[in-house]
């Protein structure tokens, strides 16, 4: 359900951030202030609105410590639109690889799905009432008149019984009982796929869309359950109470004002980032110019309708190990007045990201061992060695932060997870020596943990 902007203050926005991300205060209340402004933009007077240009913000720090999940996070907690794309996938029109316009494209495609889901959530129970009905009809057609009975015996005849059976569906009596139906075909048979031209990528266009207004819907017959069918006509009934402009016009809409694209890897297209052969600035710098207008404010065509992208909240991020944001073309900069550096994670970071988040590590993997009725206990100090180790083979190898806890973790719990179903009913403790036992030789071996860790 989409939360009420209005009453979505900063500090409550950073507070939501903290259940999810251990730390990066400074990247937190950057986005929480973006947020709002959004909603402070749509309280000033409608002349002053389409001047007022969001505060587009680059993360400055190395991979695993929570940029990605802080801009994901935020979009989750107002219901918007949001997509990440990665700056290095992108190049010039007239080379090989994505088009800039194809993220609006992609983000339009996620606010139909958004917007589709709340215009289906609105209708369930009207489209609930529609298919009892239906059912109903199934169980018991309606009978067709006898010119040799009495008229109002055969109503009531009919009336009681169809009474009876709407009673026994109300009280759900009947969800096992097998009735066929007739079910659109998943597929009109064999199309046409045409494949996108340079700078046409996106439209999508293929024989079966241009086709299925006027061609009839194919159907097949198909025996299920009560209960099945009640899925199947629920779907069937919202889709007809539905307006597919209406949706379409929405979502454009809910884009346009509440769109966030995560730009990742921005730094690998500046003229000094190291991640490609020499002779390549040129179209790094290519690749600037083209996001720039996507960035300053364009209009981009898609198959809904032009979407408007002067108000899409922009949150670029890269490592900047070699590059700087300085080293992007001066109009881009201009586009990006937020900057805010996120901390390398430290051992302390890691004992928290493993049991204070909601959704933290070890809480996931003893609910994973739970299904099986294994029982895992993470002992505190077991906690503070998995931390100990994860930081010793980021500063001895690559730096990849949090995401380095994943694998020391799958790792150190291979052998509980090969054997959970054999040893169903079973707990299990771990101590630092567990861990040590199954992961020091490894971690000490630098070469070892290159591949293992």
């Amino acid at each position: 359900m989409k939360i009420d902007e209005k009453t979505l203050i900063p500090s409550d926005i950073v507070k939501f951030l903290d259940k999810y991300i251990v730390g990066q205060h400074d990247a937190k209340r950057c986005v929480a202030i973006a947020l709002r402004n959004r909603w402070r933009r749509m309280q000033v007077p409608e002349d002053l609105q389409e001047e007022i240009m969001p505060k587009n913000i680059i993360m400055i720090g190395p991979t695993g410590v929570g940029k990605t999940e802080i801009a994901r996070r935020i979009s989750k907690l107002v219901n918007a639109p949001f997509i990440k794309v990665e700056a290095s996938k992108f190049t010039e029109v007239g080379y090989v690889g994505r088009d800039v316009e194809s993220m609006i494209r992609d983000l339009t495609e996620i606010g139909i799905g958004l917007t589709r889901k709340e215009s289906m959530d609105a209708v369930r129970e009207k489209a609930k009432a529609n298919v009892d009905s239906r059912i109903l009809e199934m169980l018991i057609p309606s009978s067709p008149a006898n010119p040799n009975a009495d008229v109002d015996t055969q109503i009531r005849d009919d009336s009681n019984l169809r009474n009876r059976f709407a009673d026994k569906l109300a009280k759900g009596e009947l969800e096992d009982k097998v009735i066929e139906v007739s079910v659109k075909k998943g597929s009109m048979g064999p199309s046409i796929e045409f494949f996108p031209i340079t700078g046409s990528e996106g439209m999508d266009i293929n024989i079966k869309d241009m086709m299925s207004s006027f061609l009839p819907k194919q159907t097949k017959k198909r025996k299920v359950t009560v209960g099945e069918a009640r899925k199947i006509f629920e779907q069937e009934e919202a889709e007809k109470l539905l307006d597919t402009d209406d949706i379409n016009a929405d979502a454009i809409k809910l884009v346009e004002q509440s769109g966030i694209i995560f730009l990742d890897e921005i730094d690998k297209i500046t003229s000094k980032s190291d991640s490609f052969r020499s002779g390549g600035e040129v179209s790094r710098e290519g690749v600037q110019r083209d996001l720039l207008p996507i960035v300053e404010g364009s209009t981009v065509n898609t198959k809904y309708g032009p979407v408007r992208t002067d108000h899409i909240l922009f949150i670029a991020a890269g490592a900047f190990h070699v590059a700087k944001p300085s080293d992007l073309i001066p109009e881009m900069q201009g586009r990006f007045p937020i900057r805010v550096e996120l901390k390398s994670l430290s051992k302390d970071d890691f004992v928290r990201i493993l049991t204070e988040p909601k959704n933290s590590l070890v809480r996931q993997y003893v609910e994973l061992m739970k299904t099986e009725g294994v029982t895992i206990e993470f002992r505190d100090d077991a906690i503070d060695e998995i931390a100990k180790i994860s930081t010793e083979v980021n500063a001895q190898t690559e730096n990849i932060g949090a995401r380095r806890l994943h694998a020391v973790l799958e790792k150190l719990l291979d052998e509980v997870s090969f054997t959970a179903p054999e040893i169903s009913g079973q707990s299990i403790t771990l101590t630092r020596q567990y861990v040590q036992d199954r992961l020091s030789e490894i971690a000490e071996d630098q070469d070892l943990s290159r591949y293992i860790l």
